[in-house]
């Protein structure tokens, strides 16, 4: 049982863990997600981080290392937000009510982050990757993502209400592969 679960009146049995790692790296220059910090790959320090946090992992937009794994809807290419709705059918396919997600490169995450983010939906407003997010939500995700206008993470949570967080310490956000560098050598 999770440490928040009295506070979220779920356990974390009940929320879906989703790694968004369908992007194409293109700032990052390489395979963003098998990038490695402390000896392995950023995806597995994600996995692990949102295991913490969740009862059932999955990977989103991508297959790794055994891992359950969903293409991003409804097609690839199409952002987080694909792989975040994804993830939303995905939950509601294993009647489970919310989703947290995070990205490939979450490698320090909160150990409060399911309290900082309840009631839901809310999301890290400098990183609103990280979310948690309702799972009958997931209609709303694929409208934005059929429509034409902007397929960001913000649009679908002003969409549905969600609310913005800040945390105390920001989450590490590696875009570049000087960022990981220095991530490395400086420490989070």
């Amino acid at each position: 049982m999770s440490c928040c679960a009295g506070l979220l009146g779920i356990d974390r049995s009940a929320v879906l863990g989703a790694v968004i790692a369908g992007g194409r790296s293109t700032r990052f220059g390489s395979d963003k997600a098998l990038a490695r910090f402390q000896g392995r790959p950023l995806i597995d320090h994600a996995l692990d981080n949102l295991a913490a946090h969740c009862g059932q992992v999955i990977v989103c937009g991508r297959t790794h290392d055994g891992a359950s794994a969903v293409p991003d809807q409804p097609a690839a290419g199409m952002g987080p937000l694909g792989g975040l709705a994804a993830a939303l059918l995905e939950a509601q396919a294993r009647g489970l009510p919310a989703v947290l997600s995070v990205p490939c490169d979450a490698i320090d995450l909160p150990q409060d982050l399911l309290k900082r983010l309840f009631p839901y939906p809310a999301y890290v407003e400098s990183l609103p990757v990280i979310g948690l997010w309702p799972a009958a939500a997931a209609a709303d995700a694929l409208a934005i993502l059929d429509g034409n206008g902007t397929h960001s993470m913000k649009a679908f949570a002003s969409r549905i209400g969600a609310r913005a967080v800040q945390l105390a310490r920001e989450p590490v956000n590696i875009n570049t592969a000087a960022d990981l560098e220095r991530v490395e050598r400086h420490g989070l």
